[in-house]
Protein backbone atom coordinates (compact mmCIF):
# COMPACT_ATOMS: atom_id res chain seq x y z
CA UNK A 1 0.00 0.00 0.00
CA UNK A 2 1.16 3.73 -0.91
CA UNK A 3 2.69 5.76 1.85
CA UNK A 4 0.08 8.08 2.80
CA UNK A 5 2.29 10.82 3.51
CA UNK A 6 4.49 10.58 0.83
CA UNK A 7 2.66 10.60 -2.29
CA UNK A 8 1.95 13.27 -5.22
CA UNK A 9 -1.33 14.96 -5.12
CA UNK A 10 -2.68 17.19 -2.36
CA UNK A 11 -5.00 17.21 0.06
CA UNK A 12 -7.92 19.60 1.09
CA UNK A 13 -10.49 19.10 3.77
CA UNK A 14 -13.94 20.86 3.75
CA UNK A 15 -16.13 21.03 6.67
CA UNK A 16 -18.84 22.76 8.12
CA UNK A 17 -22.10 22.99 10.10
CA UNK A 18 -24.98 20.72 8.47
CA UNK A 19 -26.75 22.34 6.16
CA UNK A 20 -24.39 25.33 5.36
CA UNK A 21 -23.68 23.69 1.80
CA UNK A 22 -20.61 21.89 1.75
CA UNK A 23 -21.46 19.36 -0.75
CA UNK A 24 -22.71 21.88 -3.52
CA UNK A 25 -19.75 23.94 -2.89
CA UNK A 26 -17.29 20.75 -3.24
CA UNK A 27 -19.00 19.66 -6.21
CA UNK A 28 -19.09 23.06 -7.69
CA UNK A 29 -14.77 23.27 -6.95
CA UNK A 30 -14.53 20.18 -8.53
CA UNK A 31 -16.17 21.31 -11.97
CA UNK A 32 -13.95 24.57 -11.61
CA UNK A 33 -9.96 22.69 -11.16
CA UNK A 34 -8.60 20.22 -13.62
CA UNK A 35 -7.00 17.05 -11.58
CA UNK A 36 -9.21 17.63 -8.53
CA UNK A 37 -11.16 14.16 -6.89
CA UNK A 38 -13.89 14.70 -4.19
CA UNK A 39 -14.04 11.77 -1.85
CA UNK A 40 -17.04 9.67 -1.08
CA UNK A 41 -17.65 9.11 2.34
CA UNK A 42 -19.00 5.74 3.77
CA UNK A 43 -21.47 5.93 6.16
CA UNK A 44 -23.77 3.86 8.48
CA UNK A 45 -27.03 6.24 7.82
CA UNK A 46 -30.02 4.80 5.53
CA UNK A 47 -30.10 6.10 2.23
CA UNK A 48 -32.84 8.36 1.34
CA UNK A 49 -34.68 8.11 -1.64
CA UNK A 50 -32.66 10.41 -3.99
CA UNK A 51 -29.43 9.79 -2.79
CA UNK A 52 -27.33 6.93 -4.71
CA UNK A 53 -24.72 4.38 -3.30
CA UNK A 54 -21.29 5.58 -4.07
CA UNK A 55 -22.36 8.90 -5.51
CA UNK A 56 -23.73 10.80 -2.02
CA UNK A 57 -22.10 7.97 0.07
CA UNK A 58 -20.71 4.40 0.29
CA UNK A 59 -23.56 3.03 2.28
CA UNK A 60 -22.88 -0.24 4.32
CA UNK A 61 -23.93 -1.97 7.70
CA UNK A 62 -23.09 -0.69 11.06
CA UNK A 63 -20.91 -4.11 11.15
CA UNK A 64 -19.29 -3.38 7.77
CA UNK A 65 -18.08 -0.63 8.85
CA UNK A 66 -16.64 -1.52 12.24
CA UNK A 67 -14.94 -4.69 10.33
CA UNK A 68 -13.46 -1.51 7.92
CA UNK A 69 -12.17 0.15 11.29
CA UNK A 70 -10.89 -3.11 12.47
CA UNK A 71 -8.83 -3.61 9.07
CA UNK A 72 -7.18 -0.38 9.26
CA UNK A 73 -9.64 0.56 5.63
CA UNK A 74 -10.49 4.09 7.10
CA UNK A 75 -8.60 7.07 6.92
CA UNK A 76 -10.66 8.63 9.27
CA UNK A 77 -13.87 8.16 11.07
CA UNK A 78 -16.54 9.32 13.95
CA UNK A 79 -19.85 9.06 15.33
CA UNK A 80 -21.97 12.00 14.46
CA UNK A 81 -26.14 12.05 15.50
CA UNK A 82 -25.93 8.28 16.21
CA UNK A 83 -24.60 7.36 12.55
CA UNK A 84 -20.93 6.33 11.69
CA UNK A 85 -18.89 8.50 9.06
CA UNK A 86 -15.45 7.51 7.21
CA UNK A 87 -13.00 8.13 4.63
CA UNK A 88 -12.53 5.28 2.66
CA UNK A 89 -8.26 5.02 2.55
CA UNK A 90 -7.73 2.82 -0.27
CA UNK A 91 -9.91 5.54 -2.69
CA UNK A 92 -7.87 8.76 -1.18
CA UNK A 93 -4.66 6.87 -1.67
CA UNK A 94 -4.98 5.94 -5.28
CA UNK A 95 -6.33 9.78 -6.46
CA UNK A 96 -3.02 11.24 -4.38
CA UNK A 97 -0.94 8.62 -5.89
CA UNK A 98 -2.30 9.94 -9.07
CA UNK A 99 -1.02 12.98 -8.41
CA UNK A 100 -4.71 14.58 -7.80
CA UNK A 101 -5.93 17.37 -5.30
CA UNK A 102 -8.33 15.14 -2.92
CA UNK A 103 -11.00 17.16 -1.24
CA UNK A 104 -12.42 15.08 2.38
CA UNK A 105 -15.66 16.39 2.60
CA UNK A 106 -15.51 15.51 6.82
CA UNK A 107 -16.60 16.93 9.98
CA UNK A 108 -14.45 18.44 12.45
CA UNK A 109 -13.64 15.44 13.94
CA UNK A 110 -12.69 13.51 10.80
CA UNK A 111 -10.91 16.74 10.04
CA UNK A 112 -8.17 16.45 12.94
CA UNK A 113 -7.45 13.02 12.04
CA UNK A 114 -7.18 13.44 8.82
CA UNK A 115 -4.63 16.30 9.67
CA UNK A 116 -2.89 14.42 11.72
CA UNK A 117 -2.26 12.10 8.80
CA UNK A 118 -1.51 14.71 6.12
CA UNK A 119 0.02 17.57 8.16
CA UNK A 120 0.26 19.79 4.85
CA UNK A 121 -3.81 19.02 4.13
CA UNK A 122 -5.49 22.61 3.46
CA UNK A 123 -8.24 23.45 6.03
CA UNK A 124 -11.22 24.72 4.80
CA UNK A 125 -14.36 25.70 7.48
CA UNK A 126 -17.46 26.59 5.42
CA UNK A 127 -19.44 29.32 7.69
CA UNK A 128 -23.41 29.96 7.00
CA UNK A 129 -24.15 33.55 6.73
CA UNK A 130 -26.16 33.95 10.65
CA UNK A 131 -27.57 31.25 12.62
CA UNK A 132 -31.19 32.30 11.28
CA UNK A 133 -30.03 31.32 7.42
CA UNK A 134 -28.73 28.16 8.57
CA UNK A 135 -31.92 27.25 10.36
CA UNK A 136 -34.02 28.15 6.92
CA UNK A 137 -31.48 25.98 4.71
CA UNK A 138 -32.08 22.73 6.78
CA UNK A 139 -35.87 23.39 7.09
CA UNK A 140 -35.42 23.93 3.29
CA UNK A 141 -33.98 20.41 3.01
CA UNK A 142 -36.45 18.53 4.36
CA UNK A 143 -33.97 15.69 5.29
CA UNK A 144 -34.82 16.34 8.57
CA UNK A 145 -37.68 15.76 11.81
CA UNK A 146 -37.71 18.98 13.96
CA UNK A 147 -36.38 17.75 16.48
CA UNK A 148 -33.18 16.29 14.33
CA UNK A 149 -33.37 19.29 12.67
CA UNK A 150 -32.88 21.07 15.98
CA UNK A 151 -29.98 18.72 17.14
CA UNK A 152 -27.94 19.43 13.87
CA UNK A 153 -28.26 23.78 15.06
CA UNK A 154 -27.34 22.97 18.08
CA UNK A 155 -24.36 20.73 17.38
CA UNK A 156 -23.01 23.83 14.92
CA UNK A 157 -22.50 26.57 17.50
CA UNK A 158 -19.87 23.01 18.98
CA UNK A 159 -18.43 22.34 15.66
CA UNK A 160 -18.05 26.47 14.94
CA UNK A 161 -16.17 26.84 17.80
CA UNK A 162 -13.52 23.96 17.67
CA UNK A 163 -13.00 24.59 13.90
CA UNK A 164 -11.72 28.19 14.75
CA UNK A 165 -8.85 26.16 16.53
CA UNK A 166 -8.36 23.75 13.63
CA UNK A 167 -8.69 25.61 9.99
CA UNK A 168 -6.66 28.18 8.75
CA UNK A 169 -9.49 29.36 5.93
CA UNK A 170 -12.99 30.66 7.04
CA UNK A 171 -15.48 30.72 3.93
CA UNK A 172 -18.51 32.65 4.46
CA UNK A 173 -21.25 30.69 2.42
CA UNK A 174 -23.91 33.42 1.71
CA UNK A 175 -23.25 33.90 -2.08
CA UNK A 176 -22.59 30.46 -3.54
CA UNK A 177 -20.41 31.77 -6.57
CA UNK A 178 -18.47 34.15 -4.13
CA UNK A 179 -17.97 31.04 -1.83
CA UNK A 180 -16.77 28.90 -4.84
CA UNK A 181 -14.37 31.61 -6.10
CA UNK A 182 -12.30 31.62 -2.56
CA UNK A 183 -12.42 27.98 -1.89
CA UNK A 184 -10.96 27.61 -5.55
CA UNK A 185 -8.57 30.51 -4.48
CA UNK A 186 -6.96 29.06 -1.67
CA UNK A 187 -6.90 25.32 -3.28
CA UNK A 188 -4.96 27.55 -6.29
CA UNK A 189 -2.94 29.71 -4.15
CA UNK A 190 -1.88 26.59 -2.10
CA UNK A 191 -0.80 24.58 -5.12
CA UNK A 192 1.43 27.72 -6.40
CA UNK A 193 3.03 27.37 -3.04
CA UNK A 194 4.06 24.15 -3.23
CA UNK A 195 5.40 23.99 -6.89
CA UNK A 196 7.43 27.02 -5.89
Amino acid sequence: MTDLKNTKGEVVIVSGPSGVGKSTLCKEIVKRLAHVHLSVSMTTRPKSAAEVDGREYWFVSKKEFEKRIDEGLLLEHAEVFGHFYGTPKDKVTDALAEGKTVILEIDVQGAIQAKAVFPDAVMIFILPPSAKTLAERLDHRGRDTADAAEIRLNGASDEIAAAWQHYKHMVINEDLQQAVNECVQIITDKKSDASA
